[in-house]
């Protein structure tokens, strides 16, 4: 037996003891040593609910491969891996274009099938990714929000010498910070509503930092030719403030999730228009070969010491107080970034 975060109904969150998953010949079982809460499985917990009753939350992890099917020689038992949590169909058109973000039928470990906020989950063997030695398993878990850095970054096509705004510091705002210094952009500038993260970016490499509740951010950069700006927070406050910020044939890239309406002010408009401003979207990480090279790339960078991780947790808790941490959230009693849980034995 183990213990496993259940999600019931939204706000209803129960640890209970449930079996060790049994593994198919192409699986492993993995020994969960960290999971990260994303930003993503808070409405899910408090409000949305799940996809069905009794899930088990938790995408973002890292552990230890204890057991291997039949099937999945590849890897072995001991070996330190973090996982892509999306399974695609690999049937679809956007399965047959490795876009595999876009697949019409997929499943998603911790959304749609049980996930990580347990002593032990299942993986099929081709969403697993090995971890340099030199690669916490705290920093393991943040491959996830590192790898979707990674791909709003080049979804805005981040140039060598761009000057590239950072809207929002979460996780994924933290590490598009660094994945931009190390893309080569010239300048890097950091905007948020909270001054604790604005120290913790510019310890990352951030040039500026700018409060955009004390300063008037559209002010402040009129005279700062921008090329690319990254809106993580998924504010509609931001997302106008986004456009009225960025430089001519610039691009901004809305990659926080906002579930309200886009509304641009006139001005905004206008300047879209005048100034040939591209807007895209960013959902996830993965591409072609699977899971992708933003998680390649997320890796490589770790292992060679090129990215912070440790500067982005501001929390950890053990399994059983994953409840009592969702209901903070849910009051808003903790000013966070990543949140860090540790199912433990």
């Amino acid at each position: 037996m183990m213990k496993a975060v259940k999600l019931y109904e939204p706000g209803n969150l129960k640890v209970v003891e449930v079996e060790i998953p049994t593994i198919s010949a192409t699986e492993v079982l993995i020994k969960v040593k960290a999971v990260g809460i994303c930003g993503s499985d808070i409405p899910r917990a408090l409000v949305k609910g799940a996809y069905y009753k009794g899930l088990t939350l938790g995408h973002e992890f890292a552990g230890e491969i204890v057991e291997c099917g039949l099937e999945a020689t590849e890897w072995n038992i001991g070996d330190r891996v973090t996982i892509a949590p999306l399974v695609p169909c690999g049937e679809c058109e956007y399965c047959a274009q490795g876009k595999y973000g876009l697949c019409d039928s997929y499943n998603y470990y911790g959304s749609r099938t049980d996930g990580a906020m347990a002593n032990y989950i299942k993986v099929g063997k081709e969403n697993i990714l090995k971890l340099d030695d030199s690669i916490s398993y705290d920093a393991g878990a943040m491959v996830d929000p590192a790898a979707n850095a990674v791909h709003g970054l080049w979804r805005g096509d981040l140039k060598k010498g761009d000057i590239a705004v950072v809207i929002g510091l979460g996780a994924i705002g933290m590490f598009a910070v660094q994945f931009a210094r190390e893309m080569g952009a010239k300048e890097v500038i950091a905007v948020d509503v909270f001054d604790e993260k604005l120290e913790v970016a510019k310890s990352l490499g951030a040039d500026r930092v700018i409060n955009s509740v004390n300063e008037n951010l559209i002010e402040l950069l009129a005279e700062t030719s921008i090329d690319m700006v990254l809106d993580t927070s998924g504010s509609a406050i931001a997302q106008n403030q986004a456009v009225s910020i960025t430089g001519k044939m610039g691009r901004v890239v809305f990659l926080g999730i906002s579930n309200q309406p886009l509304t641009l002010s006139a001005k905004s408009v206008d300047r879209l228009m005048r100034y040939e401003i591209a807007i895209k979207g960013s959902w996830n990480s993965f591409s072609d070969p699977f899971p992708g090279k933003e998680w390649t790339y997320a890796i490589e960078c770790m292992a060679q010491g090129n990215i912070k991780t440790e500067e982005i947790i501001s929390h950890r808790f053990k399994l059983e107080e994953t409840p009592q941490v969702f209901q903070k959230l849910k009051n808003k009693e903790l000013v966070f970034n990543k949140i860090l849980i540790y199912p433990g034995e």
